[in-house]
């Protein structure tokens, strides 16, 4: 007989919350605004609407010959890169600790006046404070399509549903950071993330 390990987890998430694991928001420097009514990147508004609870997106920078682009992966395997327009280069925008983040509508933590929308750093804050490397980390997490993130590195799995509550760590351990102000505007509006 099989059993199911399901009302252990979230008994285990009941518990987290409880005891007030609940993340802080990160300090870790970001600021950066798209008005997806100009792209109408296809890839990025299935994270920005409120109806795709659970799909979240990674946006990422890369440059080419001197032009900056976006480049948004989601947790169904959906990829696009859009060209940086003149206002936004000239903004100088920062994508959280080593230029990346993910946006998304958690399915579990929906309270607050967002709905629910979060930003989340995209590198483990625990590989990076174990590290110490807050200049040039590379420690990446990557989505899967439930919500989880797990970290490159380490394997410390984030659960990107619920605030990015680590699932798997150790004492000491925090989840992943949060970005506090976090907003979207609708798939074809605007999204706007900073860290302050």
């Amino acid at each position: 007989m099989k059993k199911s390990f399901l009302p252990l987890y979230f008994f285990a998430l009941l518990l987290l919350t409880g005891c007030g694991a609940e993340q802080e928001y990160s300090s870790w420097p970001c600021r950066f605004i798209y008005d997806n009514s100009i792209h109408l990147d296809a890839t990025l508004s299935t994270a920005m609407n409120y109806s795709s609870r659970g799909v979240f997106c990674k946006i990422t920078e890369s440059s080419s010959g001197g032009v900056k682009y976006y480049n948004f992966t989601n947790s169904d395997g959906m990829s696009s890169q859009q060209r940086a327009t003149a206002v936004e280069q000239e903004n100088h925008y920062r994508l959280g600790l080593n230029e990346g983040i993910i946006v998304g509508f958690q399915t579990l933590n929906t309270e607050g006046g967002n709905g629910g929308f979060a930003a989340y750093d995209l590198q483990c804050p625990n590989c990076v404070r174990r590290e110490n490397n807050m200049a040039s980390p590379n420690y990446p997490v990557k989505m899967d399509s439930k919500g989880i993130a797990t970290c490159t590195k380490c394997s410390k799995q984030y659960d990107l549903n619920n605030g990015g509550l680590i699932l798997n760590g150790e004492k000491g351990d925090v989840g992943l950071e949060r970005y506090r102000r976090a907003s979207a505007t609708g798939p074809q509006g605007t999204l706007s993330v900073f860290s302050d």
